[in-house]
């Protein structure tokens, strides 16, 4: 039974990974609210096609005419993730089954209910800048906690896996990991909270901004919530608010990477193998996501390119959080004592 279990839980990696490329197509192409109700479109299953039902929906949303490209975008995007709740409801059922642990189970399905809550009120409230991020954000999250989850199974389908793995952990090596997901975590809400509030151009010139940033630099403004507006579609803050939340991305973005660079070079230091694996896939990575970054700058925001910056990102996310993952395994394996420690001697000691 753990083995279907795996299984599925990869499908629903792969199907999330399309979910979130969808998502951050569907908002740069200004598609949000390319269907102004909920779940449906424009009170149909699917995007009215026929002349009649087209009538009909520009009669209950006249402020809303009828976009079939816009439409489409975001229904697509609500079908995937509609398939993921399901695929997401199979594992917490199967893990039932299998007898496994509930725990990260259950905190997925809660998640990718308040997923789809998230997915009303972005429409409903007209894509209110904190739900559009936090909306974001849950995607990411449920791809995190996938990835969790499979290498969880992975362990129970192959106890060795970790401990036969070439690959040499100490403390300040764990407390760099630890301190490098949360600031990816947080570099990743400014990038949410600069698309949500469309500040993605507010800056054309590198490395800051443009002549004279300092002084239209807006910090508690760029940090409030907006509040009280009809329709947040294209942002509602003034140049000032979106060009000091596009430097402080900027500036986000330059600290992670410097971090991420020390970890890198701790990792290569070690002289493991499976070290410099790691090291090797998190630097291309890095390399990638900041070329992206520059080309969003220097090309004006081209959707395949700010599309990819998004998904990069997740896979950064993920590529950090299996070596956070393996490498506390690892240390776990290597403390006299403790429970992986014994394993790993009785197994060494059978042979196996």
């Amino acid at each position: 039974m753990i083995n279907p279990l795996y299984r599925l839980t990869k499908i629903a990696l792969l199907v999330t990974a399309i979910v979130i490329v969808l998502g951050a197509y569907t908002r740069l192409t200004d598609a949000g609210l390319g269907c102004p109700d909920w779940p449906g479109c424009y009170g149909f299953l699917t995007v009215p096609t026929e002349a009649t039902d087209v009538a009909k929906a520009q009669q209950a949303f006249p402020e809303r005419p009828v976009e079939a490209h816009k439409a489409w975008n975001e229904m697509i995007h609500r079908y995937f993730a509609g398939s993921l709740g399901l695929l997401i409801l199979g594992i917490f059922i199967l893990s039932i089954k299998a007898k496994q642990s509930l725990v990260l189970p259950t905190i997925l399905l809660i998640t990718v209910c308040f997923q789809a809550i998230l997915g009303m009120l972005t429409v409903t409230m007209n894509l209110q800048p904190v739900i559009v991020m936090g909306h974001l954000l849950g995607g990411f999250t449920t791809f995190s906690l996938l990835l969790l989850f499979a290498l969880q199974l992975k362990r129970s389908i192959r106890p060795h896996w970790i401990p036969s793995l070439s690959v040499s952990v100490n403390r300040p090596l764990l407390k760099v990991l630890q301190l490098s997901v949360i600031v990816l975590a947080l570099q990743i809400a400014l990038g949410g909270w600069t698309a949500s509030n469309y500040a993605a151009v507010a800056c054309i010139e590198l490395p800051i901004c443009e002549d004279g940033w300092q002084q239209k630099f807006d910090l508690s403004q760029a940090l409030s919530v907006p509040t009280g507006h009809a329709d947040y579609e294209f942002g509602v803050f003034p140049y000032e608010a979106r060009m000091t939340i596009h430097i402080l991305h900027r500036l986000g973005a330059a600290v992670t990477t410097l971090l991420l660079m020390l970890l890198i070079w701790r990792l290569w230091a070690m002289r493991q193998a499976g070290n410099r694996q790691m090291a090797l896939g998190l630097s291309l990575l890095l390399l990638l996501q900041v070329g992206l970054g520059v080309s969003n700058v220097l090309f004006q925001l081209p959707i395949a390119v700010a599309v990819a910056h998004n998904f990069v990102a997740a896979c950064l996310l993920l590529n950090l959080l299996a070596c956070t993952y393996i490498c506390w395994q690892k240390w776990q394996v290597q403390i006299p004592g403790s429970d992986l420690a014994t394993f790993n001697s009785s197994t060494a000691s059978q042979g196996v």
